[in-house]
Parts: C-alpha cells; sequence; structure tokens
C-alpha cells in the first residue's frame, strides 16, 4: 500500500520519488534563480542557450541509444537518433 514517502504510480510495479521538503525547497529556489537569469538574456543568448540545451539533449539520447544497441556504430546510433527526431515531428505536426 502506498505512503506518502513511497506513493507507488498507476503504472504497475513504478514507484515514485517524492524528494524530502527541505530539498523541495531547494529545487524552487533553483528553479526561480534559473527563470530570473533567463528572463534578463538578451534574446540572442537564449536562441544560444536553447541549441545548446538541443545538443545536451541529443548527446544524453545519443548515449541511451548506445547502451540500448551496443553493437550499433556510430552512424548508426546517429541514424536512429535522426529518425526519433523525425517521430517527434510527425507527432507534433498532428497535435
Amino acid at each position: 500500500m502506498p505512503s506518502e514517502t513511497n506513493p507507488v504510480s498507476p503504472h504497475e510495479g513504478s514507484v515514485s520519488y517524492v524528494p524530502p521538503p527541505e530539498t523541495q525547497r531547494l529545487m524552487a529556489e533553483l528553479y526561480r534563480q534559473e527563470l530570473v537569469a533567463a528572463r534578463a538574456m538578451p534574446p540572442e543568448e537564449k536562441v544560444l542557450a536553447g541549441q545548446r540545451l538541443f545538443e545536451a539533449a541529443c548527446r544524453v539520447t545519443l548515449a541511451g541509444i548506445h547502451d540500448q544497441f551496443p553493437g550499433a556504430s556510430e552512424d548508426q546510433c546517429r541514424e536512429i537518433l535522426r529518425g526519433r527526431l523525425q517521430y517527434k515531428r510527425k507527432l507534433e505536426a498532428t497535435e
């Protein structure tokens, strides 16, 4: 049975983690600071930050693809990433 400190999600067998209140306050403060900094950025810096974030997400996704397909070459992993990005664009176009 789920407790407040260890609630079970609707997905069978998975457990959702809820950080302690002190950690939640720290996370909220860090998020607030990031918002303040982002709002102060000139538009061209926001574009560059978006590009860097996208590239970081691609690197993380490629690492996951390498783990999922350990025998795949770098080119094959990049092709899988391209396919996933195309699929995402198609999903967004239908929304």
